[in-house]
């Protein structure tokens, strides 16, 4: 599977993760926006949850469009697998395996396919072929999919401490501020 097949796989897997990440930060494709998604993501335990709706949904948006591209595949893959373990830890774990509950199965076989993608490379038919980067293997997915989740983590158990650390109403400025 290094032609047609990886470049279907990545196209749909990729794919569906730009749209769901344009519902996180648009509203499109019949997502509720950041701020709904937001409250939905305060009620599972991300905080702050607008915040952390837009960083779920950048995750999705930017890791979505590089693996169907095939760009940077571990790095979309990292991204990517950040979201599922999150999904798994806050809404979907404690139901579970079987999607019929519920349960974890959908991010379980989309981690899979993450993995596989870290492992094998992203086809012929990517720009990271076309490029010359050759990145892939158990150790690059391994390490993928840990910083992925520890990423993922990490936000999820400290996120309001971290999103303090910006201050969204400060302009934008090279202009050094008084200590």
């Amino acid at each position: 599977m290094d032609g047609i097949g990886k470049l279907l796989l990545r196209v749909t897997v990729g794919g569906y993760f730009v749209g769901h990440g344009l519902q996180k930060l648009a509203g499109w494709f019949g997502g509720e926006g950041p701020d709904k998604t937001g409250e939905f993501f305060e009620s599972v335990g991300l905080k702050p949850g607008r915040e952390s709706a837009l960083l779920a949904g950048a995750a999705e948006a930017g890791g979505g469009a590089l693996l169907t591209l095939g760009l940077f595949t571990p790095a979309a893959v990292s991204a990517l697998a950040g979201v599922m373990t999150n999904a798994i830890r806050h809404v979907h774990g404690k139901n579970g395996p079987w999607i019929t509950d519920g349960g974890f199965e959908h991010p379980a076989v989309v981690l899979a396919a993450l993995a596989a993608l870290a492992d094998s490379g992203p086809g012929r038919f990517s720009l990271d072929d076309a490029l010359g980067i050759d990145l892939h293997g158990p150790v690059v997915m391994v390490a993928a999919l840990a910083a992925g989740a520890a990423g993922a983590i990490a936000v999820a158990e400290r996120g309001r401490e971290l999103f303090a650390l910006l201050d969204a109403e400060a302009p934008l400025s090279r202009e050094k501020q008084p200590a």
